[in-house]
């Protein structure tokens, strides 16, 4: 499993996604989450402003898989 570092002691998921790579840009990130593409600590969320924090596991479905450190 991949780590993306973040600086701050949160960021939001949508933000988070474009950060890593895992997609280029904001709408695609938007796209993924509203299509219930995105789980945060093995849930789905549905919600793009999600409060991500240093430990959380994010998985994309068929696309990517990291921890937040």
């Amino acid at each position: 499993m991949k780590e993306v570092e973040i600086y701050t002691d949160t960021i939001r998921l949508d933000q988070l996604l474009k950060f890593s790579g895992t997609v280029q840009t904001g709408g695609q990130g938007k796209m993924l989450i509203r299509d219930s593409m995105v789980k945060v600590n093995g849930k789905v969320t549905r919600t793009r402003g999600m409060d991500i924090k240093k430990g959380d596991i994010i998985e994309i479905e068929n696309i990517d898989e990291f921890i937040v450190i």
